[in-house]
C-alpha cells in the first residue's frame, strides 16, 4: 500500500510541472590556435577556471599552433551552458602531424569514434549533445548520491574531450538544437554513463552510432532500481525536460531482484515502477522502451550462460505485451553474445584487469557484472538491433552511415578494438555489483 501511495503522489507532482519554455537561442563558435579564424578566440591561456565562462578544463592545456589548439595527450574544453540539447560541429586536426581523434562528451559519452586526419587536414564533425542539472523547480532537485556530486553530467557546462592521437581542434561551434529527437535513458550501472575508467555503461556508448539530430539523455545511474530512480526524483526531472515524440528507453532489473520484502518482486514492485515509467511518458506525449536486463557472466559447466535474473526478464516481457510498448530483448540477445564469446574470450567485455593496469589499484579486478568498453560498445550494438527490430525508423534515420549491421553470434573481434582511454581512472566498483 506504501508503495501504491507513493507513486500516486508522484504522478500528482508530475502532473503540475509546466511545460518547458523554449530557451534562449544560443549560436557560438570558438576558433583556436594563433592566426584562429573569426570566432571567440581560444589560446593555450584560456583556462575555464578563470571565470570566463570557457577554457580548458580539468587537466593541462594543449598548446597553441597554426590556427588550431594541438596536444600529444588527451585534453578538454568546457562551455557554460543551460540545460538542454545541443548540436556542436567541430572541425579537428592537426597541423603539424597526422591524428585520429576521439571525442567524448560530459561524462564519457562517446561522441566521435577515431576520426583520422593527414598533416595539415581538417575534417568537419557534428553531433547532437544533451546537458541537464539537478534542478527540478520550485525548489526541488534530484537527490543524487555523494558519487555524483562531480559528475560531469550534473553540472551547468558542457565538457568535452579530444583524446587519441595528436589530437586538435581549430574550430567549434555550439547551437542549440531546433527540435532534435532525445532519447532519454533510465536504469543502472549497466546503462549509466561511467566517468571513469574502466567502468563503461552501453548508454555512453550508443552516441558515437547516431549523427547529429538525436541525442542521448543519460540519467541511469549506478545502484538504482525502478523505484529507487523514481523515489530520487530521476524521472520527475526527466519529464520536465521532455517532450512529445521524445523517446524513454527503460531497463532494470539487477537491483530490484534484490529488494526483500512485502509487495517487493518481479510481478509485484519492478512491474509496477516499470509501468508507471510507460505511464507516465505516455501522459507526455513520448514513447516508451521496455528493455529486459542482460545477463551477467555467468557460465555453466557446459559453457552456457545461466539466468541470474530469476522472473525479472520475465515480467518485463509481459508488461510489454501487456501494455503494447516495444521491447529490446537484451537478456536473450546477452546470452547469445556471451556464448559466442566463451568464458575464456567474454572475459574482455567485462573489468577483469589484473592489479596494477590503473593508477592506484593494488587488487586485480574482476568484475563479472559491469562492462569494459569493449563489452558496453558491443552491448549499445545490441540496443541498436532492437531499435531494427521495432522498427523505430524515425531514431534509426540518425544511424552513421559506417554502421553495419550487428549480430550477437558473431562479435566485433576484440583483437580490433582499441579507444584512447581518459585520464581519470577509479579502482572502487560502481554501486550495486
Amino acid at each position: 500500500m506504501k508503495s501504491s501511495i507513493a507513486i500516486l503522489g508522484f504522478c500528482a507532482a508530475v502532473l503540475t510541472l509546466a511545460a518547458m519554455p523554449e530557451g534562449e537561442r544560443i549560436d557560438r563558435t570558438y576558433a583556436f590556435g594563433s592566426g584562429a579564424a573569426e570566432g571567440i578566440r581560444v589560446s593555450a591561456s584560456s583556462l575555464y577556471a578563470s571565470g570566463a565562462g570557457y577554457g580548458f578544463d580539468l587537466t593541462e592545456p594543449p598548446v597553441d599552433a597554426a590556427g588550431a589548439c594541438i596536444a600529444d595527450r588527451a585534453f578538454f574544453f568546457s562551455v557554460d551552458l543551460p540545460e538542454g540539447d545541443y548540436d556542436v560541429t567541430l572541425l579537428v586536426g592537426n597541423p603539424d602531424h597526422e591524428a585520429e581523434i576521439t571525442v567524448r562528451g560530459e561524462s564519457r559519452r562517446l561522441l566521435l569514434e577515431k576520426v583520422r586526419t593527414r598533416k595539415g587536414e581538417y575534417s568537419e564533425q557534428s553531433f547532437t549533445v544533451n546537458l541537464r542539472n539537478t534542478r527540478i523547480g520550485e525548489g526541488r532537485e534530484v537527490r543524487i548520491k555523494p558519487r555524483e556530486v562531480r559528475k560531469l553530467n550534473w553540472d551547468d557546462k558542457l565538457t568535452l574531450e579530444l583524446n587519441g592521437v595528436h589530437p586538435g581542434v581549430r574550430s567549434v561551434r555550439i547551437r542549440r538544437a531546433e527540435k532534435p529527437l532525445t532519447v532519454f535513458l533510465c536504469g543502472n550501472s549497466t546503462v549509466v554513463d561511467q566517468d571513469n575508467e574502466p567502468w563503461c555503461g552501453w548508454g555512453q556508448m550508443i552516441p558515437r552510432f547516431f549523427r547529429a539530430g538525436v541525442s542521448f539523455a543519460n540519467y541511469a545511474e549506478s545502484g538504482e532500481a525502478g523505484n529507487t530512480f523514481i523515489a530520487a526524483g530521476r524521472l520527475e526531472k526527466l519529464l520536465t525536460q521532455a517532450k512529445a515524440g521524445d523517446y524513454i528507453f527503460v531497463e532494470f532489473g539487477h537491483n530490484d531482484q534484490k529488494q526483500k520484502g512485502e509487495g517487493k518482486g518481479a510481478w509485484l514492485s519492478y512491474t509496477q515502477s516499470l509501468r508507471t515509467f510507460v505511464t507516465e511518458a505516455r501522459r507526455r506525449g513520448m514513447k516508451p522502451v521496455l528493455l529486459t536486463p542482460m545477463h551477467r557472466r555467468t557460465f555453466d559447466e557446459s559453457g552456457r550462460i545461466v539466468n541470474s535474473h530469476g522472473d525479472y526478464p520475465a515480467a518485463v516481457r509481459k508488461l510489454a505485451a501487456d501494455e503494447n510498448v516495444p521491447l529490446i530483448d537484451l537478456h536473450a540477445m546477452s546470452a547469445t553474445l556471451y556464448e559466442a564469446w566463451g568464458r575464456d574470450l567474454s572475459v574482455k567485455a567485462f573489468v577483469h584487469y589484473p592489479a596494477g593496469t590503473f593508477p592506484g589499484q593494488v587488487k586485480a579486478l574482476a568484475d563479472n557484472t559491469h562492462f569494459s568498453a569493449y563489452g558496453g560498445y558491443e552491448i549499445a550494438k545490441c540496443v541498436v538491433e532492437g531499435m531494427r527490430e521495432n522498427g523505430l525508423t524515425d531514431i534509426l534515420q540518425f544511424l552513421r552511415p559506417d554502421y553495419a549491421p550487428f549480430n550477437p553470434l558473431q562479435p566485433d573481434d576484440v583483437g580490433q578494438f582499441s579507444l584512447p582511454l581518459s585520464p581519470f581512472a577509479e579502482v572502487e566498483k560502481p554501486d550495486g555489483n
